[in-house]
C-alpha cells in the first residue's frame, strides 16, 4: 500500500489499535456527485447470508464535489480520499480492514475514466481489496429496481443523466455530458437559462421577468449588472443550480418565462429517456411493454404546484406506456464481487443512506 500525496489524511490509522486479519472486514460504498459525496462503512456480509433490514451500516461520511468535470481531478480525488477515511475513522476501521471499495460516481463517462479512478486507488488501498467503479446513474438504477441493471434511471440533480440496461446486459446512456455539452434539464440548465432570461430582460433582448426582482433578492445584489461578476466569481455547477427553487417559485406565481424554462427543461429531460428507451427496445416491439423507470434528484422532486417529475413522466407515458415510474427513498449501489483472496462469492448491497433527493437544492 503506497502512501498518497495526501497521507496526512490516514493519519488516524497510527493511533488504532491493531486488529487481527480478518475479525471484521468492512466495505465502502461511494455515492459521488456534484452537489456532494456520501461513503458508508459497512460489514462485509457472504452472498448466503440475508441481508439484515436496516443494512447494518457502521459509518457514514459526507463531503463535496466528486465529479472531476466539475471541480478537476486533484480536487475530486482529493474529495473522495476524504470521505473515505473519514467513514473508516468513525467506524474504528483501517485500510486493511477493507475488503471492496465500490463508487458510484459522476463524471465517470468513459473506460478511461474508470481506469483513471482505479489506478489511483490501487495506490492507496491494500492489493486484496476489490474496486469497482461505476457511473452514479448504476447506483441510482438499482436503488428502485433491488439492485437488478434492467430499466432506465433518470437523474436530474445538479447535472443529469438517463441511463438504461436490457436484461442481458446491453447498456445505453443520453446526456451526462455536462452543461457545455447541453445538459439543459438539469439544474444547471434551469438556472443558467434563468441568468440569462434576467439579463435579457435588463438589455432589452427578452420579455420583462419576475425571475429579476426575484433572484436578485435571493442574492443580495441591486442590480442584473452585478450578476455578471456573481456569476463568473465561482460557476461551479452546484452554486449555479442553487437557483432552481427560485425559478420554480416564479414559475408558481405565473411568470411566463420561468414556466417556458421548466416546461423545455421537462422536454429535455423525457427526450433523454426516450432516446435510452429507443436505442435498448425497453418497451418492446410494439412500443408498449413494461419497464421501471427509476428517477432520482432535487429537480424530480414535487413541489406545491410545479412538480417536473410528474411532467415528465406524463410526457414519456404519451409514447410509452409502460413506463413503471419509481421514485426510491434511498441509493442502493449493488454489486456482486468475487473477492479471489477467498475464493466465495458475496453480494455487497451498499444502501447510501443519503438518497439523491436528499441533494435538494438550498
Amino acid at each position: 500500500m503506497k502512501r498518497y500525496r495526501n497521507g496526512e489524511i490516514w493519519d488516524f490509522e497510527h493511533e488504532m489499535p491493531v486488529v487481527a486479519v480478518g475479525s471484521r472486514d468492512v466495505i465502502l460504498g461511494l455515492d459521488g456527485g456534484t452537489t456532494s459525496t456520501v461513503c458508508i462503512c459497512m460489514p462485509m456480509i457472504p452472498f448466503s447470508d440475508p441481508l439484515p433490514e436496516p443494512p447494518p451500516v457502521l459509518a457514514r461520511a459526507v463531503a463535496g464535489c466528486s465529479n472531476h468535470n466539475s471541480v478537476g481531478e486533484a480536487a475530486a480525488r482529493e474529495t473522495l480520499e476524504l470521505v473515505m477515511a473519514d467513514a473508516l475513522s468513525k467506524s474504528g476501521s483501517n485500510r486493511s480492514a477493507v475488503r471492496a471499495v465500490c463508487l458510484a460516481v459522476s463524471g465517470v463517462n468513459h473506460p478511461t475514466d474508470q481506469q483513471r479512478i482505479l489506478n489511483w486507488l490501487r495506490d492507496i488501498f491494500p492489493g486484496h481489496v476489490g474496486l469497482y467503479v461505476q457511473n452514479d446513474a448504476v447506483a441510482a438504477l438499482a436503488s428502485g429496481t433491488l439492485g437488478k441493471l434492467h430499466g432506465c434511471v433518470l437523474i436530474a440533480g445538479t447535472g443529469t443523466i438517463a441511463y438504461g440496461f436490457t436484461e442481458d446486459g446491453r447498456e445505453a446512456r443520453a446526456a451526462g455530458a455536462g452543461p457545455v455539452l447541453g445538459d439543459w434539464g438539469s439544474g444547471y440548465g434551469i438556472a443558467a437559462q434563468a441568468l440569462t432570461a434576467v439579463i435579457k430582460a435588463y438589455d432589452g433582448r427578452g420579455p420583462l421577468t419576475l425571475l429579476t426582482s426575484s433572484i436578485l433578492k435571493r442574492l443580495g445584489l441591486s442590480s442584473p449588472d452585478e450578476l455578471i461578476g456573481w456569476t463568473y466569481a465561482d460557476p461551479s455547477w452546484a452554486r449555479i443550480a442553487a437557483l432552481v427553487p427560485v425559478v420554480i417559485s416564479c414559475a408558481e406565481a405565473g411568470d411566463e418565462v420561468a414556466n417556458r424554462i421548466l416546461y423545455d427543461s421537462v422536454l429535455e429531460l423525457a427526450s433523454s429517456v426516450k432516446a435510452v428507451v429507443q436505442r435498448l427496445g425497453l418497451c418492446g416491439e410494439d412500443g408498449n411493454g413494461k419497464f421501471p423507470l427509476v428517477m432520482v434528484g432535487g429537480v424530480l422532486e414535487a413541489n406545491r404546484r410545479w412538480d417536473i417529475g410528474k411532467e415528465v413522466i406524463k410526457c414519456i407515458s404519451k409514447d410509452y406506456p409502460g413506463a413503471l415510474a419509481i421514485r426510491p427513498k434511498k441509493i442502493q449501489c449493488f454489486t456482486r464481487v468475487t473477492l479471489p483472496t477467498v475464493q466465495q462469492r458475496y453480494l455487497t448491497k451498499v444502501a447510501l443512506t443519503s438518497n439523491f433527493s436528499s441533494r435538494r437544492f438550498q
